[in-house]
């Protein structure tokens, strides 16, 4: 008994000399880390003399034994997803905080192995491993992104992933070309890429990151070793009949301090080099920037796109010079130029019946022509960034001069009419971003752009069309500057952030028309001024991701016009609220909604009272106040994925209201359009829902994909002096499979169907196939046979039906490391090509004439 007494005497003692030691464990946002672990351990790290766990609210206490000493001892506080943080013990304080740092790697890792494919899984970051997707016949990382499960590839190149548009597509972690990313998928050999990350809640600025969420998804390519040693490249030689040529030659570098991505192409066999110069998210630059430049306003003639590949309706005779480079410099300076130009001869040779459906009557008019287009495009942009945890500035200094020149021989009801238009849109900006800290946690933000634009217009109709020449001259230069600094503050839960500025355009709308007509000329000034504060929160949660943004806009315009006795001013007030809210129902799974409510206003081209013939049967003037449109939009969406079975999908709908105080009124005959601007209230409305899905199985070792979409638009226009309702629906549905048969044989299917049907017009059925087939022969050889074919019905017409084949061959020499191919594209030789097009009450009934069967032999090797 004695023992047990003294025990509990030394313990009780010891207890009354031992300090309590408190602190708080808190995030980089001022959140608290629930139950992380706090460690005395001493100064080797070796032996842990006291430990505890904070509470919910990351508090703790810890009791630290008597009799050490300070300086032998530290505190360490540790927590899955955050970085440990070690401190020196302070016995006089008795308080030790810790502000632990998100870990990259916020989730636990997860690898899964099959036979088949596999994932990786690193928080927001989904890997695709290439060499598990790829096959023999690839040549550019592009061909295995469109097969990878959960992503979708459109016709003009850009990306989806889970039917959500990607923002951008880096390489080694480095942003090269913006969201100019199809020069990277149709350049980058996929025998050098490891694996394809996609990145989801993806925000670039170091500053932000988790104290502003973002809600974009980029793509991230990772390379092998190998790779980034050396200069890469794919070199591309070939001649053909009737009279073609194709060649390619490039050159890049993925070096972690330095990339580049730069090429020679030329081709006149119907590959759209503009296409990889597409800016994919060109509409998130405009709003960012806060200014719609001025669209052409003048054309040859309404011509509509054949629902075909663009290679098989393209001729062309297309040259492009693309330059990318990028260079990491010491203290996190990047400096990066992009530039590029292109010069292209372009053909289209098209006829067209349009019937306009109105009430009691139909009317129809027909059209022919042989269009050649010559653009010369120049692109240039230097962009210097420092993207570093303290501080963020990128200035980047933009320059494009772009000119058309364009030809047509028109037929209309009549003689054939000699057609010439001249287009030379410039553009000069600079956009500069600065961010920096404000004190120990808040950040200031500071954006300044300023752009000059013009875009001088003429067009002329040749003398048999009336009885003169028709010249019709158009131009709208414009200043534009905005400019606003905005305070951040980071909080336990979110971020509140304030933003004041303001923003300048200045236009002066010129038009003639020669020889004049009664009121065919305009000078039109024009200033918009516009002040606004906006306050924001953002929740950056791992589960709870929202904004809410409250801007408020005073905005007042100015504008005038001597010769029609127009001089006018509208001040007005605006609240555009948005939230967005993100929440994840499940590891892999999370819901979206998104409202926003927008005052839009009209610009210097919806008030000009002077006629202008805006193309040979178009002659278009405004006879109403200023357009003031109200928008509202609202949408939900949800989306499941689980890597482990790679099995995605997602479902979204959205409705958008436009509220007008105006509306157009047209005078349409069979030889002639007059449209006119009247002050007519006007709603439009649009319905949206989607459904998509992708599905890897691993005993078919086939990837399916499916997507079905619903669309409703109504809307009111007056035409022949009455209004008509127009109500449009259109359906579309996608089916495709990619399947694995062997190591020696790939094949793929895609089926798509669409409906479009309108109240005052006949309902039209379309249907696309398309299915290709690869077979590596032999060593060393491979061939690939696909078609396409193509279905069109609507009552009162003939069925339209097409089908489109091609055939390649690739042997390899592998001795000398080359490859020789034979192509033959469209080798059953389909010259011509009919469509059907519904827009409202107008059936349009199209024919174009197609290059017909091309045979190309190539050369192509590896530097």
């Amino acid at each position: 008994m004695k023992p047990v007494i003294l025990l509990a005497v030394i313990l009780l003692s010891l207890s009354a000399d031992a300090q309590v030691l408190k602190g708080t464990v808190m995030d980089s946002t001022g959140s608290p880390v629930s139950y992380a672990s706090v460690n005395l351990r001493n100064a080797e790290g070796s032996v842990i003399m006291a430990f505890t766990t904070a509470d919910a609210r990351g508090n703790y206490a810890l009791r630290l034994p008597s009799g050490l000493r300070a300086d032998t001892l530290y505190l360490e506080a540790r927590c899955i997803g955050y970085s440990t943080q070690r401190r020196a013990v302070s016995w006089s304080t008795g308080v030790a905080d810790f502000t632990l740092a998100v870990s990259a790697s916020r989730l636990p890792s997860v690898i899964i192995h099959a036979k088949g494919p596999r994932l990786r899984t690193s928080g927001d970051t989904l890997s695709y491993k290439v060499s598990d997707f790829s096959s023999a016949q690839d040549r550019v990382i592009g061909d295995v992104i469109r097969r990878l499960p959960g992503i979708s590839v459109a016709s003009d190149g850009t990306i989806r992933y889970n039917n959500k548009p990607v923002s951008g597509v880096y390489l080694g972690g480095d942003n090269l070309l913006d969201d100019k990313y199809t020069i990277a998928t149709n350049t980058i050999p996929q025998g050098v890429v490891d694996q394809v990350q996609v990145i989801d809640n993806h925000q670039p600025v170091k500053v932000l990151q988790n104290k502003v969420k973002s809600d974009d998804v980029a793509l991230n390519l990772t390379f092998k070793k190998g790779a980034k040693a050396r200069l890469l490249g794919q070199e591309t030689a070939g001649t053909g009949l009737p009279g073609n040529y194709d060649a390619d030659l490039n050159a890049l570098l993925v070096k972690d301090k330095y990339k580049a991505i730069d090429y020679l192409k030329g081709n006149n066999t119907g590959e759209d080099l503009q296409q990889e110069l597409v800016s994919h998210n060109v509409a998130d630059y405009k709003l960012r920037i806060g200014n719609d430049p001025p669209a052409a306003l003048l054309s040859l003639g309404s011509v509509n796109d054949p629902a075909l590949a663009r290679n098989r309706y393209f001729f062309n005779q297309s040259g492009l010079l693309n330059l990318n480079n990028l260079v990491n410099l010491k203290n996190g300076l990047q400096l990066r130029v992009n530039a590029s130009y292109l010069h292209d001869i372009e053909k289209r040779d098209y006829s067209q019946r349009t019937s306009v459906f109105l009430p009691g009557d139909t009317l129809q008019y027909a059209e022919t022509q042989q269009n050649r287009f010559h653009p010369n495009l120049l692109h240039a942009q230097l962009t210097l960034n420092v993207n570093k945890d303290k501080r963020y500035v990128n200035d980047a200094l933009l320059l494009e001069d772009n000119r058309w020149a364009d030809y047509s021989d028109l037929n209309t009801n009549g003689p054939t009419v000699h057609q010439v238009l001249r287009d030379q849109p410039r553009t000069f900006s600079n956009e500069l971003y600065l961010m920096a800290p404000l004190g120990s946690k808040d950040l200031v933000q500071a954006y300044s752009y300023i752009s000059r634009t013009s875009e001088p217009e003429s067009r002329s109709i040749g003398p048999s069309y009336s009885d003169s020449l028709l010249i019709q001259t158009v131009n709208v230069p414009t200043w534009y500057t905005n400019n606003y600094v905005s305070w951040l503050i980071p909080g336990n839960i979110g971020t509140k952030s304030f933003m004041a500025g303001g923003s300048i355009q200045s236009q002066m709308l010129t038009s003639n028309l020669s020889p004049a007509i009664d009121s065919s000329t305009n000078h039109v000034a024009w200033d918009k001024k516009r002040l606004y504060g906006q306050a924001a929160y953002d929740i950056p949660g791992d589960n709870l991701n929202a904004n809410l943004t409250l801007p408020l806009i005073f905005q007042q315009i100015d504008y005038s016009d001597a010769g029609y006795a127009l001089d006018k001013r509208q001040a007005k007030l605006f609240f555009d609220p948005q939230v967005r809210i993100k929440y994840k129902t499940g590891r892999e799974d999370f819901v979206t909604l998104l409202y926003h409510y927008r005052h839009q206003t009209g610009t210097v081209e919806d008030i000009y009272h002077g006629y202008i013939l805006k193309d040979y049967r178009t002659l278009f003037a405004n006879n109403a106040d200023l357009t003031l449109k109200q928008d509202q939009l609202m949408a939900a969406g949800y989306s499941h994925r689980k890597a482990l079975t790679l099995f995605f999908y997602s479902l979204a709908v959205s409705y958008e209201r436009i509220h007008a105080n105006n509306i157009t009124s047209g005078v349409i005959t069979d030889s002639f359009q007059q449209q006119v601007v009247l002050p007519y209230a006007n709603t439009t409305g649009s319905w949206t829902a989607d459904g998509s899905i992708s599905k890897y199985s691993f005993p078919l070792r086939t990837t399916f994909t499916g997507e079905v979409k619903w669309q409703n638009s109504h809307s009111v226009q007056v035409q022949n002096g009455a209004f008509l309702p127009f109500n449009t629906t259109v359906w579309t549905l996608v089916f495709a499979a990619t399947t694995k048969l062997s190591d020696q044989v790939n094949v793929s299917y895609q089926l798509t169907g669409t409906q479009t049907a309108a109240a005052l017009a006949p309902e039209i059925d379309q249907l696309q196939q398309q299915g290709a087939i690869y077979y590596n022969l032999l060593s060393g050889m491979q061939f690939k046979l696909s078609g396409e074919h193509y279905f069109t019905r609507s009552q009162g017409n003939p069925d339209l039906q097409y089908f489109f084949a091609d055939a390649s061959v690739k042997y390899r020499l592998k001795k000398w490391k080359v490859d020789l191919q034979l192509d033959a594209v469209n080798f059953l030789n389909v010259r011509s090509y009919r469509a059907l097009y519904l827009s409202g009450n107008m059936l349009t009934a199209s024919s174009y004439g197609l290059p017909g069967r091309i045979v190309l032999g190539k050369i192509m090797f590896d530097l």
